[in-house]
């Protein structure tokens, strides 16, 4: 994979001048500031790591901060735009290419009834989602996976329907309530699969609870965006796919747990 630059966060450095000191900090401004850097370091927990808790209870990391294994490319599609670097799983999209027909990041493990957190953040305008239940009979992830919206709700350059914000069943079930944090921030994603029940979490909110394969899921399907597309949400296990549709984004802390 090709190595991807991010961009640097930076600090602005402030200088304080009054008279008699020549700009210098006071001893109680250092303590203050110092304080607040170990206050805020001893909080930050480790990215991309299970606890001995996580571990008892079943947990698996699907990103391990270092490398793409455990992934490949939808059907061995050519891309050049994921990569591990910082610790952050990272596509860099497309300046000219929106198409949904890139290359999506797809899972080697399949999963039936699971329990799965990521945390993530988009650039400005941008789209992305992560699809689950993926099957490679297709030819996109979307013709069989549902999806979770992720996306820049507020400054998205076409108009959205409700059931595209971030934290939607993708053209299924729109959100409760938008709960994504201001681009540019990470958000906190979970998803619950079990038996054909799913939930939708972002950021500590339960924006959807539905229920697949229902009479009522099933005349969903049949009068809306997928009618035309017989293979959507009817596998009962499959991988989970990462959406490239062209946008910059951002991923960490991609954990799972299998439900039985």
């Amino acid at each position: 994979m090709k190595r991807l630059v991010l961009p640097a966060i930076c600090a602005a450095a402030m200088t304080v001048a009054s008279c008699g000191n020549g700009g210098q900090k006071t001893e109680e401004q250092k303590d203050s500031l110092a304080i607040g850097s170990e206050n805020k370091a001893a909080t930050e927990a480790p990215a991309n790591v299970l606890t001995d808790a996580e571990k008892s209870q079943g947990w698996q990391l699907l990103f391990n901060g270092q490398n793409l294994d455990g992934w490949r490319i939808y059907k061995g599609k050519q891309s050049n735009t994921w990569s591990a670097q910082d610790g952050l799983l990272h596509c860099i999209g497309s300046t000219t290419d929106k198409s949904d027909m890139r290359g999506d990041l797809l899972s080697d493990k399949q999963f039936e009834n699971f329990e799965l957190e990521i945390d993530w953040k988009i650039a400005p305008q941008g789209n992305s989602g992560l699809l689950y239940l993926v099957t490679e009979e297709y030819d996109a992830p979307y013709m069989s996976g549902p999806e979770y919206q992720m996306i820049d709700d507020e400054n998205f350059p076409e108009k959205l329907e409700d059931w595209q914000k971030s934290g939607a069943n993708y053209a299924m079930n729109p959100p409760s309530e938008l709960a994504a944090k201001p681009v540019g921030e990470w958000n906190h994603t979970r998803i619950v699969v079990n038996k054909g029940h799913v939930e939708h979490w972002l950021n500590g909110k339960k924006v959807v609870d539905t229920q697949m394969w229902t009479p009522e899921w099933q005349k969903a399907k049949e009068t809306g965006k997928w009618k035309d597309y017989k293979g959507y949400g009817v596998a009962k296990k499959g991988h989970i796919c990462l959406q490239d549709h062209g946008s910059e984004v951002w991923f960490k802390n991609v954990k799972i747990k299998e439900l039985q």
